[in-house]
C-alpha cells in the first residue's frame, strides 16, 4: 500500500481497510483491547460526553504494541532469522521487546542516554533473553543512528517507531476499536502526536469509516514537528527540541506520515509542558491514572481549552501511555506550578546587614506567600549580596500585587522569568 491513502479511490481505501483489519486479526489475543471509559471530570469540565481510550493499560503500557508486532509478525522466516531492530525513546521498545518475545525473534533496541530508567527497566524485562538493549547518544537521533547502522551492518530488519506503513496501519486498530466499543459515531477523536504514526492510521481510518468525526492530533509545544512540516509542505527538522515530552519529541515527522495526516483533514494544536504536567496530575489525582508526558498530551488539550467541544457532543480522547518514573513528579510538580502562575523566582539582594530578611518577609511577602526555596551564601564583604528566592503564591491573582510590594521595596528584586537564560540557569 502507498503512504498516500486517497479515499475517493475505492481500490487504495479498500487495501487499506482490509489492511488495518487483518492486522486487527493478527493482535487478537496479542494485544489489550483495552477499555473505553467515560471520564466524569472532563464530560464535567467540557459539558461534553468525554471517552477514555485506555491505551495506558496496554501491552506495554501504550499502543507501539500494536505497530512493532504487526510489522515483525509479517517478516518472512529468514527476516525473522537475522533479527530485528529499533531506536526508542522507550515506548517503542517495549512494544518491539514484547513482540520479538512472543514470536521468538532476536531484537536490538537502541535508546539515548535521556531515556527514564522505568522504561529502560521494562525494555529489558518484556524482552528478556531475546532482546539486547543498547543505551547509546544523547538524544533520539543519535539512537536512530546507530540503530540505522546495526541494521547496515547486521543484516537485521528496522522497525520504525511511526515512518513505515505496517506500523501506521497497526496503530489504525485502536480507530477500529474505539468506533467498535461506541454505541455511535464520536464527534470529536483527540489524539497525541510525535511523528505522526497513530494520527496518520487513525485519522484515515476515521474519515473511511467515520467521516463525520472530527480529529484532532495535539502535540507538545516543545516538539510541534507535525505542524511545521504542514507549514512547510513536507517534512523538516525543528531548529530546537524540548525532550521533556519524551515519547512525543521527534524532531522530524515521517515521510509516510506526513501525506496521511496531511490528507486526512486533520486539525493540530500545540500544548505547553506546564498544561501536560498540570493534566498529568490531575489523572493522577482524581481519576487514578499514571500516565507519562505523552500519554496525558491528548487530554491536556481538553483541560486546556485548545479544543473546543459542544454541549452533549462525544468525544474520544487517547491516554497513550502510563511509563512515567516517579522521579520524574518533582519536575512534574514544578512545571505545573509555574505554568499555572503559582510559582515565581527572583533575585534578591539583600544589604549585608541585620534585619534586612526581616524587613522582606514583613514588607514584600504577602499574608498567603511561601518562601519555598532560599539560596544565599555571603562570598565577600560587599555592601550587598544576592539571593535567589522561590515564592509559591496561595492564588495565581496575588501576583500583581506582589509585584506592586516588590517595586515599592527598596531592595533591588529582579524577576527571573520562565524561558529566559538566567531562569534555565539558576533553576
Amino acid at each position: 500500500m502507498e503512504s498516500r491513502v486517497d479515499v475517493a479511490d475505492p481500490g487504495t481505501a479498500e487495501r487499506f481497510g482490509a489492511e488495518v483489519q487483518a492486522a486487527a486479526r493478527r493482535l487478537a489475543g496479542v494485544a489489550e483491547r483495552t477499555p473505553l471509559q467515560r471520564n466524569a471530570r472532563l464530560s464535567a469540565a467540557t459539558g461534553a460526553d468525554v471517552w477514555f481510550k485506555r491505551e495506558d493499560l496496554q501491552v506495554g503500557r501504550s499502543y507501539k504494541i500494536r505497530g512493532a508486532y504487526n510489522t515483525i509478525s509479517q517478516l518472512d522466516g529468514d527476516r525473522q532469522a537475522a533479527g530485528v531492530v529499533c531506536a526508542s525513546a522507550g515506548n517503542h521498545g517495549q512494544g518491539v521487546a514484547f513482540a520479538c518475545r512472543a514470536l521468538g525473534v532476536h531484537g536490538s533496541v537502541f535508546v539515548p542516554g535521556t531515556t527514564p530508567r522505568q522504561k529502560r527497566d521494562r525494555i529489558a524485562a518484556l524482552g528478556g533473553e531475546v532482546v539486547d538493549l543498547v543505551v547509546t547518544g544523547d538524544s533520539y537521533d543519535e539512537a536512530a543512528a546507530a540503530a540505522l547502522a546495526h541494521a547496515r551492518d547486521t543484516g537485521a530488519t528496522l522497525v520504525p517507531a511511526f515512518d513505515a506503513v505496517p506500523t501506521v496501519v497497526g496503530q489504525a486498530t485502536v480507530a477500529l476499536e474505539f468506533l467498535e466499543q461506541l454505541p455511535v459515531p464520536p464527534d470529536v477523536v483527540v489524539l497525541p502526536v510525535g511523528g505522526g504514526g497513530l494520527l496518520a492510521g487513525c485519522a484515515t481510518w476515521l474519515r473511511l469509516h467515520s467521516p463525520g468525526t472530527r480529529v484532532v492530533g495535539v502535540e507538545p509545544a516543545g516538539a510541534a514537528s507535525m505542524a511545521a512540516a504542514l507549514a512547510a509542505g513536507g517534512p523538516v527538522e525543528l531548529p530546537a527540541l524540548d525532550t521533556f515530552v519524551d515519547g512525543a519529541a521527534v524532531r522530524r515527522v515521517g515521510g509516510v506520515t506526513f501525506p496521511l495526516v496531511r490528507d486526512s483533514g486533520a486539525g493540530l494544536v500545540a500544548v505547553p509542558e506546564g498544561q501536560i504536567c498540570t493534566e498529568m496530575l490531575e489523572l493522577y489525582q482524581v481519576d487514578g491514572v499514571i500516565a507519562e508526558p505523552a500519554g496525558a498530551l491528548a487530554s491536556a488539550a481538553l483541560t486546556g481549552g485548545l479544543v473546543p467541544v459542544e454541549p452533549g457532543q462525544t468525544v474520544v480522547c487517547l491516554l497513550s501511555g502510563g511509563n512515567n518514573d516517579v522521579s520524574r513528579y518533582g519536575e512534574v510538580v514544578e512545571r505545573s506550578l509555574v505554568h499555572r502562575g503559582l510559582k515565581h523566582y527572583f533575585l534578591i539582594e539583600f544589604p549585608q546587614e541585620p534585619g534586612a530578611l526581616r524587613r522582606f518577609l514583613d514588607e514584600v511577602l504577602g499574608p498567603d506567600d511561601d518562601i519555598v526555596l532560599f539560596e544565599y551564601v555571603k562570598r565577600d564583604n560587599r555592601e550587598t549580596g544576592a539571593a535567589l528566592t522561590g515564592i509559591e503564591l496561595g492564588s495565581a491573582a496575588d501576583f500583581p500585587a506582589l509585584l506592586a510590594r516588590i517595586e515599592a521595596s527598596p531592595l533591588r528584586i529582579q524577576h527571573v522569568e520562565p524561558g529566559t537564560t538566567a531562569y534555565r540557569f539558576l533553576v
